[in-house]
């Protein structure tokens, strides 16, 4: 119960907006069509994207045929169940390699490198010996912020010279995590627009360099996606996952977001898994993606 408590507290925000509007709506009432066209409406409004809306309200109204139902309130449940089975379970996290590389990428503003930060604190305290790699070379602010949150948890942390090339950055980082014997090596890259072609070549290359600096690394790319970017997180996951084979996301800021609805949309359209969410501002805060958990949450009113 803690666990969905912490989800319910971190999702009132979606809750009380969008997905609150549906869980009124779907109260006491005949079912009609003005009902298929406000709850479409309110599904596009909660960011879950109109392919994942169509495909909902097709399965209810095939459900809703097929068993009978008149009342609004018939589709509740329903529409739970729906819902959940659009979220995949993240898988468990493999830490076989050692050093696992873990390449972290994403758009300004998103919370790259605070969310290292704190699956640092979260790996180091399950024993785990932790490098970091400060590739982000164009934003000395990132370095820096790196550096101290290095400094905070005992983390090491390998920098390059401002604006150095930050491939280099991240050779030099994988080759002190293998002379280093750590577990695990996470590299901060420069947050960029998805739709800078020039940029996200850059990230493709750094990610080529990682692979020379140890076989088969990265062995995981987690894209970080802010929740309040709503709809546009979806054509950013597509980007990142087009040029550097993204293998997860990690959505921040959820607590603050009124639209948690694209984490649907992620995973209905790009068929990747949600491996952590953001439900606060404290290390802890990050906690495992847990979909039974998150849907409980969106869809409560208390």
């Amino acid at each position: 119960m803690n666990i969905f408590s912490r989800w319910r507290e971190g999702l009132s925000r979606t809750s009380k907006a969008s997905f609150g509007q549906i869980v009124t709506l779907l109260g006491q009432s005949e079912i009609t069509e003005e009902t298929w066209d406000d709850l479409e409406a309110l599904l596009i409004q909660a960011d879950l994207g109109v392919e994942t809306t169509t495909s909902i309200l097709e399965e209810l109204k095939r459900l809703t045929q097929t068993e009978g139902w008149i009342r609004s309130e018939q589709l509740s449940s329903s529409l739970k169940t729906e819902l959940r089975s659009r979220l995949i379970s993240p898988p468990e996290i493999s830490f076989s390699n050692k050093p696992t590389v873990i390449l972290v990428v994403g758009v300004n503003g998103s919370g790259k490198t605070t969310t290292i930060a704190k699956l640092s604190s979260k790996f180091t305290g399950e024993g785990r010996k932790v490098l970091l790699g400060a590739a982000d070379t164009f934003r000395a602010a990132a370095v820096d912020q790196l550096q101290v949150w290095g400094d905070r948890l005992s983390v090491k942390v390998i920098a390059g010279a401002p604006e150095s090339d930050p491939g280099a950055v991240a050779f030099n980082a994988i080759q002190a995590g293998i002379a280093n014997e750590v577990d695990v090596v996470m590299v901060d890259t420069a947050g960029r627009l998805h739709t800078r072609f020039n940029l996200m070549e850059e990230l493709k290359k750094v990610n080529r360099v990682v692979g020379k600096a140890m076989p088969d690394a990265p062995h995981h790319v987690w894209l970080v996606l802010d929740a309040t970017t709503g709809q546009n997180a979806l054509h950013q996951a597509r980007s990142f996952k087009d040029a550097v084979n993204v293998s997860g996301v990690i959505l921040t800021k959820l607590d603050s977001s009124a639209r948690g609805g694209m984490a649907f949309a992620i995973q209905h359209e790009l068929n990747l898994p949600i491996l952590f969410a953001g439900l606060g501002e404290k290390p802890e805060d990050l906690t495992p993606f847990d979909p039974d958990a998150f849907v409980d949450g969106i869809l409560t009113t208390k």
